[in-house]
């Protein structure tokens, strides 16, 4: 799940290659007059990336892509960088017959969109042994009983924790460590600790690794929500005083609330402000491209911090590309286009975390100590539950965490708020 700035689509001719002006325009790959056609819809982060070179390399991917296939023409279709209405949209579209044929479904909603079964098999694309090499918490969620692949989830992402060494040389292991240095850094007159707090998916997403790392559970194996409730309710409310404790003491500043897209940090961090964030590995490498190395230099990455040491986690999220036709041509199709574009060569150029554990010895993009240190990581990964009722529950925990930092709400009340809400939800499904 990343969110990144993009240009108007008028700007994109602009970004396209001169090679590929005909084959690959602004809503339109292949030929005008192709006889057949796909349509999907994508997200801003590849081939209508904002980033020149980013999308010029992906209208590279897909020129080569539709050149072997020359009855075809994908009719594209962009998405906004605003995940859960976007991908409400989608499934109601589906639903009544005019959504498309393939599209990019965020992992945080595949559960619903495989109960919903809008999910077409593409099995005559994924071999056995390709599905056998997904890590295993992708495997669960793109495959149904039957073992049918509804979904490829081309690439996974995680959280950690970003600081300038210059001000915070030692990486904070516990929530109390993080706290005593983002507030020596905020005496020094920096922000001390930035991260999501606006009302957007990835502010619930960042902060359930601290309550993860408790061992906290959202649903049961029912899928019912639980997180409400016995040792969970403790935890949770364990987790809203972490990040309460970081605003009310000046660590983190009020802004925070206000944060709902992940540039923020990036610019932060360019503009020398902040001594320490919480944000997605992909960062690392845009932090890599724009800021001069002497800056660079200064930032490392290292785990979220837990409340103990030894208790960490962090969340696991990522797209995954679905078919939604039911024509098994241009499920094929899909199929094809996530496994020559987008899990291998487009993970690699974007330096994004492959799925598949046989492409990190692939491709050299993932030699280098940050790679070691998100595997690392993922060794604490946790996805978000396979259940329908989660778009809800994050939902209500973005609210909830907007008003309790906000000082509009007390956690308690707050909380019993956002459980009795998720309940009532789950009981219409």
């Amino acid at each position: 799940m990343r969110v990144i700035a993009f240009a108007t689509l008028g700007a994109l001719a602009a970004t396209t290659p001169v090679i590929a002006q005909d084959l690959v325009t602004r809503d339109r790959v292949g030929l005008p007059d192709a006889p057949n056609v796909m349509t999907f819809r994508l997200t801003p982060y590849d081939l209508y990336s904002a980033d020149a070179a980013t999308a010029e390399h992906f209208a590279g991917l897909f020129e080569e892509f539709i050149r072997a296939r020359p009855d075809w023409r994908i009719e594209t279709q962009l998405q906004t960088g605003d995940i859960g209405p976007e991908q409400a949209r989608l499934l109601q579209q589906t639903q009544a017959g005019r959504g498309p044929d393939c599209a990019m479904v965020d992992s945080s909603q595949l559960a619903l969109f495989r109960q919903t079964g809008v999910l077409q098999p593409m099995n005559m694309v994924f071999s056995e042994q390709e599905v056998a090499d997904l890590f295993p918490y992708v495997r669960e969620a793109v495959t149904n009983a039957e073992g049918d692949v509804l979904a490829w989830w081309w690439f996974t992402d995680l959280r950690v924790l970003y600081r300038d060494t210059s001000v915070v040389p030692d990486a904070p292991a516990t929530w109390e460590e993080t706290q005593a240095a983002a507030l020596q850094a905020a005496e020094a007159g920096r922000e001390g600790i930035l991260f999501n707090a606006g009302r957007w998916e990835g502010t619930a997403f960042d902060w359930l690794a601290n309550f993860w790392s408790q061992g906290g559970r959202l649903v049961d194996d029912t899928g019912a929500p639980v997180f409400g409730e016995g040792e969970n309710r403790q935890r949770f409310l364990d987790a809203i005083a972490y990040y309460t404790g970081l605003v009310e003491s000046g660590a983190a500043p009020a802004r925070v609330t206000s944060i709902t897209n992940y540039d923020a940090f990036n610019a932060a961090a360019a503009a020398g402000t902040a001594a320490m964030f919480v944000g997605g590995n992909w960062q690392f490498g845009q932090l890599r491209n724009t800021l001069p190395p002497d800056q660079f230099a200064n930032w490392a990455v290292s785990e979220l911090p837990g409340p103990t040491a030894d208790q960490r986690a962090t969340g696991t999220g990522g797209w995954a590309i679905a078919a939604l036709s039911e024509d098994p041509e241009k499920r094929a199709l899909c199929g094809e286009m996530v496994k020559e574009i987008y899990a291998g060569p487009g993970n690699a150029y974007q330096g994004l975390l492959p799925t598949s554990a046989a492409l990190y010895d692939e491709y050299d993009a993932y030699e280098g100590a940050e790679f070691d240190l998100f595997a690392e990581a993922l060794e604490n990964g946790v996805a978000r539950p396979g259940a329908a009722i989660y778009p809800e529950i994050s939902n209500q925990i973005q609210i909830l965490l907007g008003d309790v930092l906000s000082g509009a709400a007390e956690p308690e009340a707050a909380l019993d708020a956002a459980f009795a809400a998720a309940q009532a939800a789950y009981a219409r499904q």
